[in-house]
């Protein structure tokens, strides 16, 4: 008879070594000598061995064994899927829920949360037992494959996961976070019968990164005063963002302490939040002191200190420690973009933005903005669409809301207000910034018509208004002179959706009533405001005021101004226009006496223009331009035609010392004797003046033209010691005391002193 076959004698088995990384489980021990050997395998040619021996042996069909070969496969890099499918298959005991879940995790390791879903929904078909990980697995499922979420928590909820596994409720608290489904995570929280440090921390960073940061503050400190849950690293990095984004230096030294206080040494992503902290706080020396003892410091240590800088206005620093960055990345680029785009240095932002795409960066969604920001301030239409056919058309960065709307913001600034109709009716998720930004374009543009009727269809869309939504809708209806519509609207806002005016609203309203000569009802709106009038309500009854003439009120309108910023030139300029309508000469010097003494000064006109993608700007009577010469060169030959048209007008803008020896023939008049020039009063500014009679005393200057009497706003500089007795002589023919309404020019011979009598000022 012949002999059992022998079972082959285990190998002789080495020392285990160190856990391999598919290893997961620090609790489980291990007696058996061939099971031990395959905790510790760390090759795929070494697990087909053990697994051939497991065979032999019997022991690869029970569940447990299986389950370790489950896991190697499953867990380890790279996954061997196929086979653990297979391992999977050949369990003559059947999968238990350890192993459904090892499996799922593994499709979820190697980017197949679909092969995951299905998997589960064969573990719910089959009626087989579902542990917590199952749930935490399917959920991450759920959520990377963009399904129905609602339906796991429906099956954790019938299965009395919520009530009794703190891991399932973190995990559905979390899946709710992460799709800002914040009611329905904060809902779920509470029906928790037990939470965790987890928990807590996971309600708090979805308030934080959902823009509820009074709300994640109030999670924080319940969890920490009420339910002595002490936060950990995680959770200080939440609230410290929270603290950050109140703006509140308090709350924010109250995380440094709680920090402090828990001993142990600060990670570098606890410290970046820290110093990004301060920053936002406004405490840039606390925010440096962080930064300076970071032992290790990332690209965003160094991001987080120049946005610092930036946010207190130290574009200076900020400026020279980005250079100081040793890797800067596409956030540092774009940190540096929006700090120079919102300290209102539009053209530092495209330099920053030009030199980030020279050194090879490609900018994000995030750095469109600012720039479109930059662009909408320079009014540089061609720089913008640039980027909207380079970055959007050619699929580069994705059109996200925000960009859109910043799109749409820079088209509207930038006078296209038809393009950004069109990115507006293209978009498919507004939101209420969309419709703002477009009613305010509609206004902006001189059409409130469309914009009410876009503010109707914005209502009808059940999105609720907000209070910007309301400075759009006033603003479109001062501009169009609509008075019920603006009363109406006015009303509305505080009635019908429980918004309360702010000083925007109650400017809108009176530039709107002050624009139709309703002056006494625009000021009792001034004075019935419950915290009072500001800057725009006050300069916007003072302008309504010299549009309609009115003294009284102009003058009330301009002393509150004047309390709020007495160095503002523009309430004198306008008042004194006010005063000059009514021809009270004697309050014109006045004013010009208080702003001499007060050392007020008149900030000189500007004006810009795009060429080519660069936008030129040019201050009065500017010479700084590299090409002023051909500038004014061609402004002398549009004089010549204006003249061989007959207008009448001579007209000259530039400095008389530099560029007019090459223009005299432009100029001269009468018989060769006089130089007619355009008049330059003290201040520098340049006016047109015409010559109407060629003896070059009775000349008008632009200002005349635009304001009538209003012009005649600079004192005379008499100069007696002068006389008319050179060649080259620089004076002023007056038609009266006072009068900037005059002509300036140049004698061309000596001894011309017959001209004294006619004359009042000389340079």
């Amino acid at each position: 008879m012949p002999s059992p076959p022998t079972m082959p004698s285990p190998p002789t088995l080495a020392p285990p070594s160190p856990r391999p990384a598919w290893n997961t489980n620090c609790n489980l021990v291990v007696t058996h000598p061939l099971l031990s050997v395959l905790e510790s395998c760390a090759s795929f040619r070494r697990l087909l061995q053990l697994q051939a021996l497991l065979t032999v042996s019997g022991l690869a069909s029970n569940r447990f064994p299986a389950s370790r070969l489950l896991a190697f496969c499953a867990l380890s890099d790279p996954p061997r899927l196929a086979h653990a499918a297979a391992v999977l298959a050949q369990c003559t005991e059947g999968p238990n829920a350890y192993m459904l879940a090892t499996m799922m995790r593994g499709f979820l390791r190697a980017g197949k949360p679909t092969h995951a879903l299905t998997l589960f929904r064969r573990v719910l078909r089959d009626r087989l037992a579902v542990d917590a990980r199952t749930i935490v697995f399917a959920v991450k499922a759920a959520a990377t494959s963009s399904s129905p979420t609602e339906a796991i928590h429906c099956v954790a909820f019938k299965r009395g996961f919520i009530g009794q596994s703190v891991l399932a409720g973190n995990a559905l608290v979390h899946m709710y976070t992460s799709s800002m489904l914040l009611p329905d995570a904060r809902k779920l929280f509470d029906e928790m019968a037990d939470r965790d440090v987890v928990s807590w921390t996971t309600l708090i960073d979805g308030y934080a990164r959902g823009g509820l940061p009074d709300e994640a503050w109030r999670v924080f400190c319940r969890m920490v005063v009420a339910e002595s849950v002490w936060p950990n690293e995680v959770t200080l990095v939440a609230a410290a963002s929270a603290a950050g984004q109140m703006g509140l230096l308090g709350l924010g030294r109250t995380v440094h302490q709680c920090i402090v206080e828990s001993g142990g040494r600060m990670s570098v992503n606890l410290e970046n939040a820290l110093v990004d902290m301060f920053g936002k706080c406004g405490c840039v020396a606390a925010a440096k002191e962080v930064f300076d003892g970071m032992p290790i410091k990332d690209v965003y240590s160094w991001t987080s200190m120049v946005s610092a800088y930036a946010k207190c206005g130290d574009l200076e620093n900020a400026a020279k420690l980005f250079k100081e960055i040793p890797n800067r990345n596409v956030v540092s680029w774009s940190c540096m973009v929006a700090a120079y785009s919102h300290a209102n240095m539009p053209d530092e932002a495209i330099r920053i933005f030009n030199d980030m795409i020279a050194a090879g960066v490609e900018p994000i969604d995030a750095t469109l903005v600012s720039v479109l920001s930059a662009c909408a301030q320079l009014c540089s239409l061609d720089v913008g669409t640039w980027l909207y056919d380079t970055y959007i058309v050619s699929h580069k960065v994705e059109l996200t809301p925000n960009l859109s709307n910043a799109f749409i913001d820079m088209f509207a600034k930038c006078g296209d207000v038809g393009a950004a109709s069109r990115l507006f009716s293209n978009m498919e998720d507004k939101n209420v910034v969309s419709w703002n930004t477009m009613i305010m374009a509609h206004g902006l543009h001189g059409q409130p018509e469309e914009a009410l009727h876009l503010f109707q269809e914005f209502k009808g869309n059940g999105i609720l208004p907000d209070e910007a939504t309301y400075i759009g809708v006033l603003s479109a209806c001062s501009h169009g002179g609509l008075v019920s519509e603006g009363r109406c609207h006015f009303k509305e806002m505080k009635i019908v959706y429980g918004i309360e005016p702010r000083a925007e609203h109650y400017a809108c309203m009176i530039d709107l009533l002050g624009k139709v000569g309703l002056l006494q009802e625009a000021f009792e709106v001034a004075r019935s405001m419950p915290v009072g009038a500001d800057e725009a309500g006050w300069g916007a009854l003072l302008n309504a005021c010299r549009m309609h003439g009115n003294v009284e009120i102009g003058k009330c309108a301009a002393d509150k101004l004047a309390g709020l910023d007495p160095s503002d030139s523009g309430i004198y300029v306008l008042m004194s226009q006010i005063y000059a309508s009514k021809s009270k000469w004697g309050q014109v010097k006045m004013l010009r006496t208080v702003m001499r003494d007060r050392r007020v000064k008149k900030n000189p006109g500007c004006s810009s223009i795009e060429v080519d993608g660069k936008c030129h700007e040019f201050l009065v009577a500017d010479v700084s331009h590299v090409h002023s010469e051909d500038i004014y060169a061609a402004l002398g030959n549009i004089y010549l035609h204006s003249k061989a048209e007959g207008s009448g007008v001579s007209f000259y803008c530039g400095p008389c010392t530099q560029f007019l020896p090459q223009n005299l023939e432009f100029f001269s008049i009468g018989e060769n004797e006089v130089l007619q020039c355009v008049s330059v009063p003290q201040g520098g500014e340049g006016f047109l003046g015409t010559n109407p009679t060629g003896t070059g005393t009775d000349g008008d200057s632009v200002y005349k033209f635009l304001y009538g009497d209003q012009a005649r706003f600079f004192d005379d500089e008499i100069r007696p010691e002068l006389r008319h007795s050179k060649t080259g002589t620089v004076a002023m023919a007056s038609a009266g005391e006072n009068c900037n309404a005059s002509q300036f020019y140049i004698t061309l011979r000596d001894d011309m002193d017959y001209l004294d009598k006619h004359t009042n000022s000389f340079i």
